[in-house]
């Protein structure tokens, strides 16, 4: 039996919020038809402006797009020590502060939660904060110096990553 290689340094590390992504309509509509989504406001302008909402609403799980975007800062880190091809995924939740909906610019930042390692295994929880930008917020500066800064929380996702060892 070996052991992962994971490094074990990484837990309570933070990584930077990352450039924006920007919530588009044909996005939203293309994950709601892959995942099975009819409603109408995750394809009607009319149907979410009719509901409250300022544009087309993504459905729930739409956020991994976003945070799957963050991890990818960890898992491509060399010194983190995760090799993608030994990941299987375990574990997604999500805790929503508002709906994402399209139009909005959003930023994220990973945290690298714990690692948990036995038997070869390494078991990586991550929490992604994801962020709406200001709608006043000047795109080149969020582009080049991406912040949280008057942003406000949109939607957290927590991960769970199996890491198998050499040896499994």
């Amino acid at each position: 039996m070996t052991s992962s290689s994971v490094n074990l340094d990484y837990v309570g590390r933070e990584y930077p919020a990352n450039a924006p992504y920007s919530v588009g309509r044909e996005k939203i509509r293309e994950f709601a038809a892959a995942v099975g989504s009819s409603h109408p406001a995750h394809h009607d302008v009319v149907t979410a402006r009719g509901l409250g909402y300022p544009d087309i609403v993504a459905p729930p799980t739409f956020a991994v797009l976003v945070a799957q975007r963050a991890e990818a800062q960890y898992i491509e880190d060399p010194e983190a020590g995760v090799d993608f091809s030994r990941v299987v995924h375990a574990d997604e939740r999500f805790v929503h502060h508002r709906p994402i909906v399209a139009g909005d610019e959003l930023v994220t930042v990973l945290h690298v939660v714990s690692i948990t390692e036995r038997a070869g295994l390494a078991m990586v929880s991550t929490r992604c904060d994801i962020y709406a930008l200001p709608a006043d917020a000047d795109a080149a500066t969020s582009q080049a110096a991406p912040s949280t800064e008057g942003a406000e929380l949109v939607s957290s996702v927590s991960s769970t990553l199996a890491v198998r060892g050499e040896g499994l």
